[in-house]
C-alpha cells in the first residue's frame, strides 16, 4: 500500500509543477494576473495538502490520533470518519477526472460544451504534448488509487475490531 500512497503524491505533485511552472515564469504586470497567480499556486498547495491526508489510510496517525491534537490524544481515529470523506473523495475525483477526460480529448470540447481554444495543451503538438500527457495522463488514476486505499483501510480495520470485539 505505500507505494499507492506515493504514486498518488507524486501524481499530484506533477500536476502541480505543470500548473505552476508557466505561471512563474509569467510576468505579472496587472492586479488581475497577480491574483491568477496566486489562486493557481494555492489550488496546488491544497491539492498536495489533500492528497497528504491519503497518507493516514496505511499510517499509525490514521488509526489513533497523534498526542499533538487536543482532547483526542491516544483515542482511536473512528473508521467512518476516514472512511467515508475517502470514499467521497475518490468517487468525486473519479467521476471529475472522467467527465474532463471525456470532454477534452475525446469531445474535443471544454467542460461547459465549448470548442477547446487554440492554445490548449491538449492540441499542442511535439514535446509540449508529451509534457502535458505525461503529467495529466495519470490524474485519472487519483480517484481508483485512494478508491483502493480506502477499501485497504476499511478492511483493515474492520478486522482489527473484529479481533478487539472477540478478545
Amino acid at each position: 500500500m505505500p507505494f499507492v500512497v506515493q504514486a498518488l503524491l507524486c501524481d499530484t505533485a506533477a500536476e502541480g509543477v505543470v500548473k505552476v511552472a508557466p505561471v512563474s515564469v509569467v510576468t505579472t504586470s496587472t492586479s488581475g494576473s497577480t491574483v491568477l497567480t496566486a489562486y493557481i499556486v494555492f489550488l496546488s498547495i491544497m491539492s498536495e495538502v489533500f492528497a497528504f491526508t491519503a497518507i493516514g489510510l496505511i499510517a499509525r496517525w490514521g488509526e489513533v490520533f497523534p498526542r499533538g491534537v487536543p482532547f483526542l490524544r491516544g483515542r482511536r481515529v473512528p473508521t467512518k470518519a476516514a472512511v467515508i470523506p475517502a470514499a467521497a473523495g475518490a468517487t468525486i475525483l473519479t467521476l471529475l477526472f472522467t467527465v474532463l477526460f471525456i470532454a477534452s480529448e475525446i469531445r474535443g470540447t471544454t467542460i461547459r460544451g465549448d470548442d477547446l481554444p487554440a492554445g490548449s495543451p491538449s492540441q499542442a503538438t511535439g514535446w509540449e504534448a508529451a509534457w502535458f500527457y505525461i503529467c495529466y495522463a495519470p490524474l485519472i488514476l487519483c480517484g481508483p488509487l485512494l478508491a483502493v486505499l480506502t477499501v485497504a483501510y476499511w478492511k483493515r480495520r474492520r478486522v482489527a475490531e473484529r479481533m478487539a470485539a472477540a478478545a
